[in-house]
């Protein structure tokens, strides 16, 4: 038993052992991303199914239509005669169409400051109190004015309006049902949402003065057609929230199983137009989904409620095809029954998923390991570092002044097993420790630690620049700044050993790795729980930082070829820093707007939903990667 502990105890000081972490890394980080391309496999994801048997999706028989599509009609024109009247009249419209419908009107006015612009609009809403409700429950209907591509939505409003009045003749509602119309599908639904939970600012959004109970759910139409009308062939499902949060999953099952099951309407999501559910297609669907998560912006009037528990999706229209607003009118109708059954809060099926199709999916116990285990890769480098860090260098490596100390003078020393041993008394017992236990360095701390707290900190400098800049001027400060930053580690690698005056030692500069790929490690496997596709993409894209080459000890010098490979890494270190792949990003999926509108979005999406994608991005990824690109600096200069 003894001779089996002192065998572990050399184990853990053999060099040879540190040689493993770099392979097992690459390993975990190949096995999660096969892994992720894995899952859309019917052997991995499932197909949808509702769990909530109070919803009864597709059980009831819906009455929408008839004299409804002669209303509906009727109120397009309305709609088309108020496109470009001014705000107020448009509300004051709004609001007699609601009255007389029999309904409880009020308004709500917000104004938002954003990326150095001004949003301000008001926002109309009715409130139908059902007759068997008690004000503890309700459902929202809401039909933005201007639709996600600023376009008027003029079939979804007239829609709602129809709606609205055909819903105030049934007595069957258990729950209050909420008709809205915002001004637009960012905003609006944003300030409506803040204001219905009282977490609003007074001073920019007003509050609302009629209110229901707790919202059950929400469902947006977006339905551009013009005055004539507009036969669609498929509904588009929207379903991403902010930062990656998602609805519940019985609701997503529930509108696609009326729209498809009981009114034939296809369904597709993802802006998937022509989906026949091949291994291709899943992939692709399942990474633009990923995509949409991991920006975490919102896609639709929806997504401002998800974050308040309140499940949401947003219907849109798309394709020519027979279907028309009745049948849309119908599917409506049908979702708003089946929420009406409700006993209680969606809460049995998933609420983190992956979806690949409109009737398959990948929960999260099946794809999280994923993105474990490409977090996990940067913390078995940062343990191997911290390791390699209590080693002194070997004199084969070192220069004079960081020589291999010398063991304690030994009293009797042995060979065992190709394996050192100096004989050590203690008391009356003479006892054989390994000589690599007598040789363990002081670790010097101050330096790496002060330096990565630095560099943390340093990444509020692109948070504050990119949400305070006024629009016209953001995408050329983003330039500027990428141009400038580039070199930055360098030159800072460069000057650091003229204001130490001292150049930082291997151990202090193995540490700045170290503590940089465990924070980074940390950070993902968090993420990961929360916003699986921003850490997996994050952590994918860090890879490299792992895998640079190790400091030099100063004093050292670099061969040729040594030289040629800290440059090679130089290069591809610069060319992953996250200034430029989102330069390349916005570039390869040829944003509208370009960089100018990604970084508006981002600026909005903070000071308005409360977006903390950039959080992510410039206080956990940019400094993992100056770190990294500052240590092979070190190595050339």
């Amino acid at each position: 038993m003894a001779s089996l502990s002192t065998a572990i105890l050399s184990l853990r000081r053999d060099r040879r052992i540190l040689k493993l972490p770099p392979y097992l890394s690459v390993v975990l980080i190949v096995v999660g991303v096969v892994w992720l391309f894995m899952l859309p496999l019917n052997e991995y994801s499932r197909q949808t199914y509702v769990s909530e048997n109070a919803l009864l999706p597709g059980q009831v028989h819906t009455y929408f239509g008839g004299s409804e599509h002669n209303v509906f009609r009727a109120y397009r024109q309305e709609v088309a005669a108020l496109a470009e009247a001014p705000v107020d009249e448009r509300v004051q419209r709004l609001e007699e169409i609601f009255r007389s419908s029999g309904l409880k009107v009020a308004t709500q006015s917000f104004e938002y400051k954003a990326a150095g612009t001004t949003v301000q609009g008001k926002n109309v809403y009715a409130l139908l109190q059902g007759p068997r409700a008690d004000a503890t429950e309700a459902i929202v209907l809401i039909g933005a004015w201007r639709n996600m591509d600023n376009v008027l939505n003029q079939s979804g409003v007239a829609l709602v309006l129809t709606l609205a009045r055909y819903f105030k003749r049934w007595s069957l509602w258990s729950k209050d049902i909420i008709f809205v119309i915002t001004e637009d599908s960012v905003a609006g639904p944003q300030a409506w949402v803040d204001a219905y939970h009282d977490s609003h600012d007074p001073q920019f959004v007003s509050s609302l003065p009629i209110k229901s109970g707790a919202l059950q759910g929400a469902v947006a139409l977006d339905y551009p057609a013009g005055i004539w009308g507009h036969r669609f062939d498929k509904l588009h499902v929207v379903y991403d929230g902010i930062n990656g949060q998602l609805p519940n999953l019985d609701l997503f099952n529930t509108a696609v199983s009326i729209a498809s099951g009981q009114m034939g309407i296809g369904c597709t999501l993802q802006r998937m137009w022509d989906h026949n559910d091949s291994y291709k297609e899943r992939l692709q669907t399942m990474l633009r989904g990923m995509l949409n998560q991991g920006l975490g912006h919102a896609t639709g009037p929806h997504s401002g409620f998800i974050p308040y528990h309140v499940d949401a999706i947003t219907l849109q229209t798309v394709g020519d095809g027979w279907h028309d607003e009745m049948s849309l009118g119908r599917t409506v109708e049908g979702l708003f029954r089946s929420l009406n059954n409700l006993l209680e809060h969606l809460h049995q099926s998933f609420f983190l998923y992956l979806l690949l199709h409109a009737n398959r999916f990948v929960s999260i116990g099946t794809y999280l390991p994923s993105a474990m285990l490409i977090a996990g890769s940067f913390t078995v480098m940062s343990i191997a570092l911290w390791i390699k860090s209590g080693r002194p260098p070997t004199n084969s490596d070192a220069p004079s002044s960081e020589k291999a100390p010398k063991p304690s003078q030994p009293t009797k020393s042995s060979k065992l097993k190709n394996q050192t041993f100096t004989a050590v008394k203690s008391g009356s017992a003479t006892v054989l420790i390994p000589d690599a236990l007598l040789t363990i360095t002081e670790r010097h701390m101050f330096f790496p630690l002060a330096s990565l707290t630095a560099i943390s900190f340093l990444g509020l400098v692109p948070f504050y620049l990119f949400n305070r800049t006024p629009l016209p001027l953001l995408a050329p400060a983003y330039q500027i700044f990428t141009i400038a930053t580039l070199p930055a580690p360098h030159i800072l690698a460069f000057l650091t050993p003229r204001l130490l005056h001292r150049r930082p030692t291997s151990q202090e500069l193995t540490l700045l790795h170290c503590f940089s790929l465990l924070l980074l490690g940390m950070y993902l496997s968090a993420l990961a729980t929360l916003n699986f596709s921003l850490s997996t993409l994050i952590g994918v894209l860090s890879t490299p930082f792992s895998f640079i080459p190790s400091a030099r000890a100063p004093g050292a010098t670099l061969s040729r070829r040594e030289k040629a490979r800290a440059l090679v890494w130089s290069v591809l270190i610069a060319l992953l820093s996250p200034t430029n792949v989102i330069w390349a990003a916005t570039v390869a999926l040829e944003v509208d707007g370009g960089l100018g509108e990604v970084l508006r979005r981002a600026s909005f999406g903070w000071w308005v939903n409360g977006l903390w994608t950039s959080v992510v991005v410039w206080l956990i990824w940019w400094p993992a990667w100056f770190v990294a690109s500052f240590i092979v600096g070190s190595g050339i200069w």
